[in-house]
C-alpha cells in the first residue's frame, strides 16, 4: 500500500472487481425473473463500488491520505475482530434474526475495540482530541456493523451462506469487505468534518 503504487492500485481494482462479480451472482438469486430490477440493483452497486475505488485512487499520490485511509481500515478490521472475540468469549443474547451468529456482546466488543484502536492511532499519530477519536471509532464501528448486517440480510433473502468461495473458510471477497464498504466513506466523511471544523 505504501511502497508500491502499482501493487496498491492493482490490489484495489482486483478486490473491488471481484466483490462486484460476487454481488451480481447474489443479485441473480435475490431477484429472480426480473431482469430490469436485477440490472438496476447491479448498476447501483457498481456506482457505489466505483465511488469507493475512486477514494483509493485519489490516495495514490498522497501519503497523508493513505495514512488516514489505512487507519480507517484498521479501525474497520478492529470492529470485526472485536465482534468475533467478545461474541465467542461472552456469548449471550443474539443481536438480530438477520444474522444468528451475531450477539449483543459481540456488537459491544466491536465498539470497544474500534474506539480503542481509533484513540490509540489518532492520538499517537495526529495528536487529536480524545472525544473526536472516540466518536470516530464509534461511528466507523456502527457503519461496519450495519454494512455487515445489510449484506447478511441480502444473503439470507437469497438463501446463500457465502457470496463466494475464493477464500477457504471465509467465503468470498464481499463477505470480508461488506462492513468496510460502509465504514470507509463514513470514516473519511468524519475525518473531513473534523479537519474543516478545526
Amino acid at each position: 500500500m505504501f511502497l508500491s503504487k502499482i501493487v496498491y492500485l492493482f490490489v484495489s481494482i482486483v478486490i473491488f472487481s471481484l466483490s462486484f462479480v460476487e454481488f451480481t451472482k447474489l443479485s441473480k438469486k435475490l431477484i429472480k425473473n426480473n431482469h430490469i430490477k436485477n440490472f438496476s440493483l447491479n448498476c447501483v452497486f457498481a456506482i457505489y463500488i466505483f465511488f469507493i475505488l475512486l477514494i483509493f485512487i485519489l490516495g495514490l499520490n498522497d501519503i497523508h491520505f493513505k495514512i488516514i485511509l489505512f487507519i480507517i481500515l484498521l479501525i474497520c478490521i478492529s470492529s470485526d475482530i472485536g465482534g468475533i472475540l467478545f461474541g465467542k468469549i461472552f456469548k449471550g443474547p443474539k443481536l438480530t434474526k438477520i444474522s444468528p451468529n451475531k450477539t449483543l456482546s459481540g456488537s459491544i466488543g466491536s465498539f470497544i475495540l474500534s474506539i480503542l484502536m481509533s484513540s490509540f492511532l489518532l492520538g499517537y499519530i495526529f495528536n487529536t482530541q480524545l472525544m473526536s477519536n472516540i466518536l470516530l471509532g464509534f461511528f466507523i464501528s456502527l457503519s461496519v456493523q450495519l454494512g455487515d448486517l445489510f449484506f447478511s440480510y441480502l444473503k439470507r433473502k437469497s438463501a446463500i451462506k457465502n457470496t463466494g468461495n475464493i477464500l477457504p473458510g471465509h467465503g468470498g471477497i464481499l463477505d470480508r469487505i461488506d462492513g468496510i464498504l460502509l465504514g470507509i466513506p463514513v470514516g473519511l466523511t468524519f475525518v473531513l468534518i473534523l479537519v474543516f471544523t478545526q
